[in-house]
């Protein structure tokens, strides 16, 4: 079965965002193809959550939590990318800007 680009699953994301009048928009644009994906969702004020992509056994795209449940300062956020973005330069970070948090990602693997 083959697999959505980057590329396309971020562009409906942000579609499904913006239709939900939910902010959004690519801050690092990765590979075309191949680029893993990380979101970053601010939530504009008491911190950020970071999802970055997870295995899953029968390679559906999952998400986990990168820096834990609780939400981490702007800051932490960033250079948390950033140490990802040195060791990977093609992946695409997306930012959901939302006071609630909501960034319309279902599959979160605890």
């Amino acid at each position: 079965m083959p697999r959505v680009t980057a590329e396309l699953w971020i562009k409906a994301h942000i579609r499904r965002c913006n239709a939900q009048a939910i902010p959004a928009m690519v801050v690092r644009r990765g590979d075309d193809q191949a680029g893993a994906l990380i979101i970053k969702v601010n939530h504009l004020g008491p911190g950020c959550m970071v999802l970055a992509p997870a295995n899953s056994m029968d390679g559906s795209r999952q998400w986990r939590r990168a820096m834990g449940d609780d939400l981490v300062p702007e800051a932490e956020a960033d250079a948390y990318i950033e140490r990802q973005l040195n060791m990977d330069p093609d992946i695409w970070v997306l930012e959901i800007e939302d006071r609630q948090g909501r960034h319309l990602v279902d599959d979160i693997v605890e």
